[in-house]
Parts: structure tokens; C-alpha cells; sequence
């Protein structure tokens, strides 16, 4: 039996929007392929008829002529989960942290049209494979978010040849482009803030130790309490988690009941530190003076509302997109660095 149904509309072509230019059917695939060297003029007439003829253009087809997928692996590697109950998945989509990144991402990419492919490494393996998977599937570039000590994967990536940009400093010297903070002059602003108020028995929640952002926040909040006079500053090591402020915060109590002042390495480790105190009876500022780092919804969700170092963190991802797209673009480009600034945002625990 034969359909009586009519069919569908015709799916403009590029001899469409040639016709409605007044341009050849070549230049309009230039324009659409992204071809550099096309007169500014020529473009905005193609892009304007593309519009009003209503073409999309075939990513199959655009593919094998540029040899771009217009696709980026957003790629979050972090240490391996231990127990059942700190899944990787609940680490990445809980922490405020990774939104931020996601979010400043998008504002660069999603007018660009390049689309994040989301990937998660917590093992070894993972990345090994992760890296083989990414040379099979032609992503054409890789912006990496790691957190994991001794990280391999900024250097599988650089090894295989693809485009990557990292967020925060790689932990070892290889030739990888990175957007960064400053991250000891950030601890500076918080020492300086805790003497202002008066503490003197200051102590601190660090960072994972075998991080680089962990190892420069310390670096730069004792080298700042040492140019005051702070010879030794007791610390105890977190996870940049709320249950590693909690149980950090218990530590530096029972050691150092005395403390009136306390940096903390990151904003989810001070809000389990404020809840540490709060259980304890301990008021806050009152008593203890707590200053976070990031200022993220942490930040705005603790109680009191949390003074903390900011680092800009959407305007750091919008730059590593900003840089890969470039390496993407023209792959023989020096490796770069870019380094924010921090801020001290103050609010009632401080």
C-alpha cells in the first residue's frame, strides 16, 4: 500500500544559500567550514543567507573537510575514591568547584559551537585508557581539570600530541598551557586579615600536601605570618572536603586549644571546620576567626557567611577555553601561562 502522505520540506542546501549571497557554492563552504582568509564582508553575507534560508550545515561532512569534530573532552582527574561511601561521581557533581568550571567553560565555547565532552579519570588505568580513547575518537582538543597527587595525565596528553590546556599548574615541569591563581599571594590576603582582627594564635587547614595549590596556599600564608613575626604556624593536612575540615578542625583543637584564627586551605574544608566549632561551643568570629579560599556557594551556605579569598574561577575557565580553542586553531603557538588575581571577600567569620 502506498503512503499518501505528503513529504516532508526540503532541507535547504549550500546552493541555497549561494543563490540567496550571490556568492559561489565554494565560497559559502569556506564561510561555513571555517576557512580563514575569507573577506570579512563575504562572510557576513553568507552567515546573514544562511540564516534567512534556514541551512545547517552537515557535521559529517564538515568533519571530514576541516578534519574537526568541534568537540572538546572536559576532562576532571582526581584522586582514586576509597571507600564506598565517597564515590568519584558524587565528588565531581557535589563540589561546587567543578560547576564553576563547567559554567565559565560554556560561556566561551557555546558560541564558538564546540560542544564539552565530559570525561572522568580516578585511576591509572583510567587515564591510560582515557588518552587512548581520545586519539581513536579525533576530540579535537582537552581542557583538564586534575586534583590528583603525582597526576600522569598532563604528560600522556602532551606525549600523544593533543591540544590540552590545564587549569592550575602542572605539579611537574613539562610543556602543557595552564591558567592559574596566585595562589600564595591569596594566603597573604588571609594572614594579613587574621592579624588585622587580632588573632595570634593562628593556625591553618592546608591542602593536600602533594598538590600544588595545596602546597602554595601554605607556602604563602606561613611565609606572610613569618614576615609578622609567626615563626612557626601549626597545620594539619585536609582533602579540600568537608569531612577533611572536620576532621582537621578536631585535630588543631586538641592540640592547639588556644587557637583564636584559622585559614582554611578551601571553602568546603572551612565549612565542616565551622561546623567543628559550632559543635564545640566555640563562636565564630568571636572566638575563632575563619577565613575559606575559592569563594564559592560554600561560601554563601556557611553559617556565619564565610570571609574567604577569591579566586575567579569561571573567568579562569573561560581563559583556558579561550587558549585551547587558539592551540586548536594553530597548534604550532608557544605554550602559555595565565595567572589571576586573588581578592579577599569579606563577610561575617572574619
Amino acid at each position: 500500500m502506498t503512503s499518501s502522505r505528503p513529504p516532508g520540506p526540503r532541507q535547504p542546501t549550500l546552493e541555497d544559500v549561494a543563490r540567496s549571497a550571490g556568492v559561489s557554492r565554494a565560497t559559502v563552504s569556506r564561510v561555513v567550514n571555517g576557512t580563514r582568509n575569507v573577506d570579512p564582508e563575504i562572510q557576513r553575507i553568507v552567515q546573514e543567507a544562511v540564516e534567512a534560508t534556514g541551512y545547517v550545515p552537515n557535521r559529517a561532512a564538515r568533519t571530514l573537510v576541516t578534519r574537526r569534530t568541534d568537540s572538546i573532552a572536559l576532562v576532571f582527574s582526581v584522586p582514586a575514591h576509597r571507600t564506598r561511601d565517597d564515590p568519584f561521581l558524587g565528588q565531581v557533581f557535589s563540589d561546587p568547584f567543578f560547576g564553576r568550571v563547567v559554567g565559565g567553560l560554556l560561556t566561551v565555547l557555546r558560541p564558538r559551537g564546540v560542544h564539552p565532552v565530559l570525561m572522568l579519570a580516578d585511576s591509572e588505568d583510567a587515564r591510560h585508557a582515557l588518552v587512548a580513547n581520545l586519539r581513536q575518537e579525533h576530540i579535537d582538543g582537552v581542557a583538564l581539570v586534575s586534583i590528583a597527587p603525582g597526576d600522569s595525565l598532563p604528560f600522556l596528553l602532551t606525549e600523544a600530541g593533543l591540544p590540552t590546556v590545564l587549569f592550575a599548574r602542572p605539579s611537574t615541569a613539562i610543556p602543557i598551557s595552564y591558567v592559574d591563581v596566585a595562589q600564595q599571594a591569596g594566603a597573604k590576603l588571609a594572614a594579613e586579615r587574621l592579624l588585622a582582627r587580632g588573632c595570634r594564635r593562628i593556625t591553618t587547614i592546608a591542602g593536600p600536601f602533594d598538590s600544588p595549590a595545596g602546597q602554595d596556599r601554605l607556602a604563602g600564608f606561613r611565609e606572610a605570618m613569618a614576615e609578622h613575626g609567626h615563626a612557626y604556624v601549626p597545620s594539619v593536612e585536609g582533602s579540600f572536603t568537608q569531612v577533611g575540615g572536620e576532621r582537621a578542625m578536631r585535630e588543631l583543637l586538641e592540640c592547639h586549644p588556644d587557637t583564636d584564627g584559622v585559614f582554611v586551605a578551601n571553602d568546603l574544608m572551612a565549612q565542616g571546620a565551622l561546623h567543628v566549632l559550632r559543635e564545640q561551643g566555640r563562636r565564630v568570629p568571636e572566638d575563632v576567626a575563619v577565613i575559606g579560599f575559592d569563594d564559592s556557594s560554600a561560601a554563601q551556605a556557611s553559617r556565619p557567611l564565610l570571609t574567604t579569598v577569591r579566586q575567579p574561577v569561571e573567568d579562569m575557565a573561560a581563559e583556558m577555553a579561550r587558549l585551547l580553542l587558539a592551540l586548536i586553531d594553530d597548534p604550532s603557538q608557544d605554550i602559555r601561562s595565565v595567572i589571576f588575581k586573588t581578592t579577599l571577600v569579606e563577610r561575617e567569620s572574619a
